[in-house]
């Protein structure tokens, strides 16, 4: 048995005391305060950042439209839901029906009885919540509703506007699906009430449904059913943005026979139809009866089975099967224009290219530039040899993947790799919330070096080194407070005394004076940034002094990406050295997935390559599109943190669209500094969609595209092991068709499940007329033109190569990189280059020590310097022709720039064509500054000139050609 208790035991029955009542409503009290500062904590400090960084227009009209929407459509939802429920209790019959079912209910109704008001303001404003949380998330569809563009184009099957697929068909599918959330949660919540209250019975002698139920159920069928007849109408436009999989495009996009033969008519016939049974659900109120209705709403959904389904089965099986080729050829001929024309690929042009297995003298000259700049640094391959020569701390260390620039003026203009010191907080020894948010707070200055050099020990021959940095980009602010890979929040300001660098004497401070960040000086804001970084340090810690504040979302993407909402950004931002300041440059996208017959593509898969883990993804809210323009070029100060967009597509009616939504946020082109100019370039990620588009979208004739006898695709990078498609890679090069080599980004095909060469891309990277003009050089399949792929295995199975490697590998003491395969255009041929890096075991970086080339398919060379590789694959056609520059023959010093030897000027019809060129070139600048595109061809043509002038005159002398540069977009 139990013990029994004493007899001084009481057990103590009955409510709480009043301390413990009072003590559990504070607690309740508190974590509810609690909760609700969390929630405004996050909503007060992102304002705070669009206030610090001047975009707080964008904050604001973002939440007033998600406010708007939240509120109009969820008070929309409560008052129809809570209209019906409070009108199904008013049609309530007076006496319940004597039942057992009725007598069940008796209870609920009695116990709901007392909080029936409670309940329909309950219900009603939950569901409310709910339908306005839905319709917050559309504020994008709404902002360009509101603020639409027209194209000016028109689709090919209803003659509307794109801006009507674009911008309106969207936001009127939204409304019919709230429409239709209104009515069928209705229906619900009204057959429960009818029931709960005996307007429908499940049970007992007499009608079902009282007269008030049926009427009531009866107009919201009505509605739901004329609800479905705009539904089908609206379903004929969505004909022209519909996707499905059709001749390998998985994303094909428009009507197709079927479609508008079938389908489209079938949905007409349907809207009617719908429109019919609608009326006879609205009659029934007055006839008192169901049946019409019903036999009406069963015809209709055996019209939409046998309309809708059967009969284009039918049409599809014994008209267009027989004869598919001719009845879709005119289908496909839509699809393929409007795919071209919404990616930016109608204009592109193709020419057929037949590659010479050798060259001459003659033929080389024209590519004298092609050459000169050959790349042999490779910006994927190089990082580490910078952060092992240019490191100087272990808190610094550059990007993955290096960037490719163009430095220098007129003749001396060069592609560059150029790579910026960022913070490593994971080199920081003595880790600690102080030294990583107080002290260690940013990156110092950008190292740079020549693309198409190294020194006698295979190492980067620098133009910017050393630490404070010197060389040739001038004095600019080499502090870097926001960078690719500074991602953690820091305190700067005030008293604090950051760690600027180290030297052997000791380590610099500094003080911030950017300007940017938000002020910590208020205790309310220190709390809320507390609960946003979860750190309770900065409610009370000493090291805040007046003055203080945070800086945080660093990097140049996110910011972007926060202060533009609507825009996809580019997954590799690019420093560059402009008018004393140190800016990041990204390219951001406007896109749309409603362009009428355009074939859709998801951004996330076609911008995947083997480098895309290094470099990063390319976000977008909306992934699937079938509409892109490189409409805006964003800059982000490295040192302060200000974000500019400037309108690069002026003609983008998308972009335009979000201009009015968001005014003031983008500046005209025309504000763009004629600095900045000449570094902008095609963006990577716009020509991967392009080029995988063109795969088969070079195929113009719809009977070429439904045979498709000629698909293309992007090969296999030959130099990883990762499976990924090859990079498009910068590269100084010129097309066959035009006079002169220009910066440009490139890229090879391949035919569809071959290893052999099918055509060679490139567009025009650098700012001006040209600027994204895309050229392809048709490779004939029977050549048997080497590809990426055959290239690498064609310097794999050479037995001198061969040998040559085990010896480079040294038993196995050392491992071969192969950097990027280059192919160009040269003489007539194709010309394949790949440097090749070797790493010794222990080794921290590689060095370049040999050079691959093949010119045609035979003449394959493996040497020491690139001047030697070209000698032998070209043969006696290099005797006087143009070749890379020769290397120093002392090794640099680690932070010491290397000198550039300027071009002999001996004779002096070389130097008049040199200070010609100048002044061509010096026209240019002025032109592209102000715009005017007439005087920049006229003095494109001027510098040409000069320069065809200068590489006569240096041949007359015997010397080797200077190093033109035809596009004058470099900076000082």
């Amino acid at each position: 048995m139990p013990d029994r208790p004493g007899p001084g035991f009481r057990a103590r029955v009955g409510p709480p005391s009043r301390r413990t009542r009072v003590l559990l409503l504070t607690a309740g009290v508190l974590a509810v305060l609690f909760l609700l500062f969390v929630m405004f904590a996050g909503l007060w400090t992102d304002w705070l950042w669009f206030k610090s960084v001047r975009y707080s227009s964008v904050f604001s009209s973002q939440l007033w439209t998600k406010a708007g929407l939240f509120g109009v459509f969820g008070l929309l939802m409560a008052v129809i839901v809570g209209a019906n429920i409070w009108l199904a209790y008013r049609l309530r019959p007076p006496l319940s029906a004597m039942s057992v079912e009725q007598q069940s209910l008796d209870r609920y109704r009695m116990g709901v009885a007392p909080y029936k008001k409670w309940l329909l303001a309950g219900v009603s404003l939950l569901i409310g919540l709910v339908a306005g949380a839905a319709a917050s998330g559309q504020w994008r569809t709404w902002m360009l509703w509101t603020n639409e563009t027209s194209f000016g184009v028109k689709d090919s099957q209803f003659h509307l506007d794109v801006s009507f697929y674009a911008f309106e068909l969207p936001w009127y599918e939204f409304l019919l699906g709230f429409a239709f959330s209104a009515v069928i949660v209705s229906l619900l919540v009204s057959v429960l009430v009818h029931y709960l209250y005996g307007g429908l019975r499940l049970q007992g002698p007499g009608r079902r449904a009282s007269a008030g139920a049926q009427g009531h159920l009866a107009v919201l069928l009505g509605v739901f059913v004329l609800l479905k007849a705009l539904a089908y109408w609206l379903d004929r436009y969505a004909l022209a943005v519909k996707s499905g999989s059709y001749k390998g495009v998985d994303g094909w996009t428009g009507l197709r026979y079927v479609d508008a033969n079938a389908f489209l008519p079938a949905k007409t016939i349907l809207f009617f139809v719908a429109i019919i049974c609608a009326v006879l659900f609205f009659l029934t109120p007055v006839r008192r009866t169901w049946a019409p209705a019903l036999i009406g709403f069963g015809l209709m959904a055996l019209s939409a089975v046998l309309i809708g389904g059967v009969y284009p089965a039918i049409v599809q099986q014994f008209q267009v099967k027989p004869n598919e080729q001719a009845k879709e050829t005119p289908y496909i001929q839509k699809n393929i224009d409007a795919t071209r024309q919404a990616y930016g690929i109608a204009d592109s042009q193709t020419q057929q290219y037949t590659p010479k297995g050798s060259t001459t003298q003659d033929a080389l000259k024209p590519d004298a530039q092609t050459i000169a700049d050959i790349r042999l640094l490779d910006p994927n391959v190089v990082s580490p040899t910078f952060q092992q020569i240019e490191q100087q701390r272990s808190y610094y260390a550059f990007p993955q993947t290096l960037d490719v620039d163009r430095y220098g003026t007129g003749v001396l203009a060069q592609d560059t790799v150029i790579g910026l010191r960022e913070l490593n907080l994971n080199g920081v020894q003595q880790r600690n919330w102080i030294n990583d948010h107080f002290k260690y707070t940013h990156g110092y200055g950008a190292v740079s070096a020549k693309g198409n050099q190294v020194n006698n020990l295979g190492q980067p021959v620098f133009t910017e080194s050393g630490l404070p940095a010197s060389g040739t980009l001038g004095e600019y602010q080499q502090r870097i407070y926001y960078g690719e890979n500074t991602k953690t929040y820091s305190i700067v300001g005030g008293s604090n005394k950051e760690i600027d660098y180290t030297v052997d004497s000791g380590d610099k401070t500094y003080q911030y004076t950017g300007g940017s960040g938000v002020s910590l000086n208020n205790p309310f804001t220190r709390a809320a940034y507390a609960v946003k970084f979860a750190e309770p340090q900065m409610l009370y810690s000493g090291a805040i002094s007046d003055g203080a504040k945070v800086i945080y979302d660093r990097t140049p993407k996110e910011r972007v990406e926060k202060v533009a909402p609507w825009l996809s950004i580019d997954a590799d931002p690019y420093p560059v050295v402009q008018d004393g300041k140190l800016v990041w440059v990204l390219d951001g996208y406007t896109t749309s997935d409603g362009y009428p017959f355009s074939s859709k593509t998801t951004l996330g898969d076609v911008t995947k390559d083997s480098l895309t883990d290094q470099r990063g993804r390319t976000l977008t809210a909306a992934n699937k599109v079938n509409y892109i323009r490189n409409s805006v070029k964003a800059t982000v100060d490295a040192y302060t943190g200000e974000v500019t967009l400037y309108q690069w597509d002026d003609a983008d009616p998308v972009l335009k669209t979000w201009m009015k939504a968001f005014p003031g946020t983008v500046k005209g082109r025309s504000d763009i500094p004629a600095t900045l100019m000449p570094h902008l370039r095609y963006p990577q990620d716009m020509f991967k969609v392009q080029r995988d588009l063109l795969g088969q979208y070079h195929m113009t004739d719809a009977n070429s595209f439904f045979n498709g006898t000629d698909i293309w695709q992007v090969p296999v990078d030959p130099t990883t092991n990762t499976g990924a498609v090859q990079p498009p890679y910068y590269l100084t090069v010129r097309m066959p068709d035009v006079p002169s080599a220009s910066f440009s980004l490139t890229t090879s095909f391949v035919p569809s499940r071959r290893d052999n060469l099918a055509a060679f891309m490139a567009v025009s990277a650098d700012p001006g007329p040209e600027y994204g003009k895309i050229r392809i050089l048709k490779v004939p399949g029977d050549t048997g033109t080497l590809g990426p792929g055959l290239a690498q295995s064609k310097f794999n199975s050479d037995p001198e190569v061969a040998r040559q490697l085990n010896i480079l590998k040294n038993g196995g003491d050392s491992d071969v990189e192969y950097g990027n395969l280059l192919t160009l255009p040269v003489g007539g041929g194709l010309l394949n280059v790949e440097p090749v890096y070797v790493r010794g075991r222990g080794a921290k970086y590689p060095v370049l020590q040999k050079v691959l080339a093949v010119y045609g398919n035979d003449n394959v060379a493996f040497e020491n310097t690139l001047e030697d590789a070209l000698k032998k694959v070209f043969g006696a056609a290099t005797s006087g022709a143009p070749t890379t520059p020769t290397a120093p023959t002392t090794p640099t010093t680690p932070g010491t720039p290397t000198p550039t030897t300027p071009p002999s000027t001996t004779d002096q019809a070389l130097q008049k064509a040199l200070q010609d060129a100048q002044k061509a070139f010096t026209d240019g600048q002025n032109a592209l500054k102000n715009g005017d595109w007439t005087a920049y061809g006229t003095a494109q043509k001027a510098l040409q000139d000069a320069l065809n002038q200068a590489a006569a005159a240096q041949q007359r002398t015997g010397g080797s050609t200077p190093s033109p540069s035809p596009s004058p977009s470099a900076t000082p």
